[in-house]
């Protein structure tokens, strides 16, 4: 068995040794030092609070920390090499933090090792001194309350707090009342205090009072309250200012005063003041507690009514109902008094101390009866007598009679009675209100006759009842009226046609049969009125039928081989007793497909917008212009010369109808009407060859929807368009075929030539006028086949200056032999 080395048991003991040392000086570190500091600690600073004591205390050195010294609030508190705990300012116990007891740690350190030997905690406990006053919440208080607050009741409640320790006299306060203004002797004030359950430094104080509140006596109240604290070296206190407004209460009865007024009122009269009452009040003025309120009494029929003048309060008595002399000469009244607030008493009978006073209160909303302290007052009114209007006997007369009466019937007779005892009088009867003038009234018996056949379908009649009214008329002065109304009540008879309601029906083109309602009215009443039976007239088979026949709404019925356009239709409708009328039904039909309204549609077709005005307008200008190149065209066009089979000097036949070339001319050289479609028109150019010949051309004017039309032949030979004419210019020519010979050949060209250029210059000139061409009347000289009273027609002479002899130098031979013949006083220079 080895042995350890006696080095190795020294070094072992050692340790354990340590150990234990160690041991207990863990030991001391849970010792705790107490200390206590007073606030607002006056200095001088820095001044020792304490001194921490150790065995070994020249082998350590000292070290403070926490609260108070590195921690809020800082550089309070430190300690010497000593071991004593240094105070370096003020500290307060109503610190923002709310730190009560400052918590510090103390550690002693080795001086050669520099390890800690002591660790120690510290506690500083702050001391309460008496540094605040009890504060309350609101300096002024102020509250209002009426006067008939019940005594015990709570009136107000203050709230005060102290900042000092509330476990301490410093932090604890009591609440009085220190005085009261002004000083009541029906009142007192006191204060109750309340805990705060939730802040124990804050307390409550109730006001209350004892006794009866009276506006009258103080409308006010200034209670001053005082909050002092129990501090053990002084006391400190605060007030605040409780003000008590008084609202007044309807604690004082209205009294009547007096009373004006006439008294008396005529009979029948209305509206009338008749007496006005006084009252006086002790309450405030304008207030609900000082507004009166009047009751009448003893008026049964409620013939007067009573109001408060809402400036004086005087009661305005007004008679509201006709009174009558003869029923009553006079009425009897009691008038009571109270105001809009209910009455509310309040009286101090016994003052009790340290509790409720015993008082005598009529409390309001009570249901207590208090109507026997209302005043009254008597008040008797007078009738005073007029003269009275007629009265009828009954005032209101139903009559029940046929209508189509004659005129002169008599209906019912009207009784009127004067009821005035001391002024009689005679009256007349004179009809009223008749705004048809339906009766006569007879002005001395009062019979009342028909004026007129009467008519239930009227319509001044309501209901198949007409009113009228009559009045009767006192010779009193001024005279006096009495009415009666009278109700003529009519029987219907059958003597209205049933009419259709609407007689235009629209109805749609369809290939299967299509529907349209028709319904007729009838003014009479069952049974003189619907269901009808309707019967179409005419020609109406598998075209038009009516589904049903009876009834007052039908259907009419459109067979599908119906055209569209206008139908005028007939039918026949019946009423229950077989009077009957036949009435003209228009039925349109169109295409619904296009307008689903046929009216609308024609509406539609037959306006013309501004774009289709300038497109026919545009489109007239274009045929115009045309018509003008068509002129230009064809009288440009070259002309040759018929060879004459016959020779020079021969008459050939003119009355042929050959066609030739037209050329357009005005309209206005000589129209003759006949009987086609057509307007011709013929005219007569001639030249003075001398006093013996002339020669003749003739054209005819075609009058269509276009525009006119002048015909040239070309052959200068006349072209009837209308038949009819042919007979009589046949004959015309015969009459004149003496004075036709070939010399019109020779200048028939130059003539056409220069007849075109002047007609066509003045066609010109027509057509660029705004003016539409002036149709004249045709004239008729005669009809085809008959023999003519004047064969003359018009002439249109051409002037001499026209022909110039060098023109013939251009011309054939024959033209110039004609002239020769035609012309020979201008051939011969």
């Amino acid at each position: 068995m080895k042995t350890l080395p006696v080095s190795l048991l020294l070094v072992l003991f050692t340790w354990t040794v340590c150990a234990w040392a160690d041991r207990g000086r863990q030991k001391r570190a849970w010792i705790i030092e107490s200390f206590t500091i007073e606030e607002e600690h006056p200095g001088p600073f820095p001044y020792i609070l304490g001194q921490i004591e150790l065995e070994r205390s020249y082998l350590v050195k000292y070290h403070l920390k926490g609260q108070g010294v590195d921690l809020e609030p800082t550089g309070i508190l430190s300690i010497d090499k000593e071991g004593n705990v240094l105070v370096h300012g003020k500290v307060d116990f109503e610190n923002k933090q709310g730190i009560k007891v400052l918590r510090l740690t103390f550690e002693a350190k080795d001086k050669s090792t520099n390890e800690v030997d002591t660790r120690l905690g510290v506690h500083i406990q702050i001391l309460d001194i008496n540094d605040h006053a009890p504060k309350f919440q609101q300096s002024v208080y102020e509250v209002t309350v009426d006067e008939s607050h019940s005594q015990g009741k709570t009136v107000m409640t203050v709230l005060a707090s102290d900042e000092d320790d509330s476990t301490t006299n410093n932090g604890t306060f009591d609440l009085t009342i220190k005085s009261v203004t002004p000083t009541p002797d029906n009142v007192k004030f006191y204060i109750q205090q309340q805990k705060d359950v939730n802040q124990q430094q804050q307390q409550f104080g109730h006001v209350y009072f004892n006794g009866c509140l009276n506006y009258e006596k103080a409308q006010k109240y200034t209670i001053l309250v005082e909050a002092k604290d129990k501090g053990e070296k002084i006391q400190l206190s605060n007030t605040s200012t409780v003000i008590i407004n008084i609202l007044d209460k309807n604690n004082n009865l209205p009294e009547f005063s007096g009373k004006t007024g006439p008294g008396k009122v005529k009979e029948r009269e209305t509206g009338v003041e008749v007496l006005r009452l006084q009252v006086t009040d002790k309450d405030t003025r304008g207030s609900k507690a000082w507004k009166a309120k009047y009751t009448i009494h003893g008026d049964k029929k409620e013939q007067f009514k009573i109001e408060t003048d809402p400036d004086t309060n005087e009661g305005i008595l007004t008679v509201v109902k006709q009174m009558d002399y003869e029923e009553q000469t006079y009425q009897n009244l009691s008038i009571s008094v109270q105001n809009e607030l209910p009455y509310f008493s309040c009286k101090v009978k016994k003052q009790v101390e340290n509790a409720k006073w015993e008082v005598d209160v009529i409390p309001q909303n009570s249901g207590m009866s208090v109507e026997n302290l209302y005043n009254t007052i008597p008040v008797t009114i007078y009738v005073e007598d007029v003269n009275d209007p007629p009265v009828f006997i009954p005032p209101v007369k139903h009559v029940h009679i046929m209508e189509n009466i004659a005129a002169g019937t008599s209906l019912t007779t009207f009784t009127a009675k004067d009821m005035d005892g001391s002024h009689i009088n005679t009256f007349k009867f004179v009809k009223g209100e008749d705004i048809d003038g339906w009766i006569t009234v007879d002005a001395k018996t009062g019979r009342v006759s028909t004026n007129k056949i009467l008519d239930r379908e009227s319509p001044f009649g309501i209901n198949s009842t007409y009113r009228a009214t009559l009045y009767a008329v006192d010779d009193g002065v001024p005279p006096l009226t009495g009415t009666g109304t009278l109700f003529i009540h009519l029987n219907d008879q059958n003597d209205n046609v049933p009419m259709l309601e609407v007689n235009t029906v629209n109805m749609c083109l369809d290939t299967e049969p299509t529907e349209a309602n028709i319904t007729a009215v009838d003014l009479d009443l069952p049974p003189y009125s619907s269901p009808f039976h309707y019967e179409l007239l005419g020609d109406v088979k598998d075209k038009w039928r009516v589904e049903p026949t009876h009834g007052t709404t039908v259907s009419l019925v459109k067979e599908h081989s119906v055209y569209s356009g206008h139908h005028l239709l007939q039918i026949k409708i019946s009423d229950q007793q077989g009077l009957s009328s036949i009435q003209n039904l228009s039925v349109t039909v169109c295409d619904c497909s296009i307008a689903h309204n046929c009216h609308v549609r024609m509406a539609r077709m037959a306006q013309m917008g501004p774009a289709a005005a300038w497109i026919v307008v545009l489109t007239v200008l274009i045929f115009i212009a045309m018509c003008l190149m068509v002129l230009l065209i064809s009288c440009n066009a070259e002309r040759k010369m018929i060879e004459m089979d016959d020779g020079i000097g021969h008459l050939i036949k003119t009355n042929t109808e050959n066609p030739g070339t037209d050329c357009v001319g005005p309209s206005s050289i000589g129209i003759q009407k006949t009987g086609s479609s057509n307007v011709n028109a013929s005219l007569k150019l001639s030249t003075n060859v001398n006093s013996s010949h002339k020669v003749t051309s003739q054209t005819v004017i075609h009058k269509t929807r276009e525009a006119p039309q002048l015909v040239f032949p070309n052959q200068m030979f006349i072209r009837s368009i209308d038949r009819s004419s042919t007979r009589s210019y046949r004959e015309n020519f015969k009459q004149r075929s003496s004075i036709r010979s070939s010399a019109f050949y020779g200048n028939a060209a130059y003539v056409s030539n220069s007849l075109a250029v002047i007609i066509n210059k003045k066609l010109l000139a027509l057509q660029t006028r705004d003016e539409e061409f002036v149709v004249y009347e045709p004239h008729c000289y005669t009809d085809e086949g008959q023999a003519m009273k004047n064969a003359e027609l018009d002439a249109l002479s051409i002037p001499e200056n026209d022909f110039h002899p060098e023109m013939l130098s251009n011309l054939d031979n024959r033209f110039c032999q004609l002239a020769i013949i035609s012309r020979p006083d201008l051939m011969q220079r």
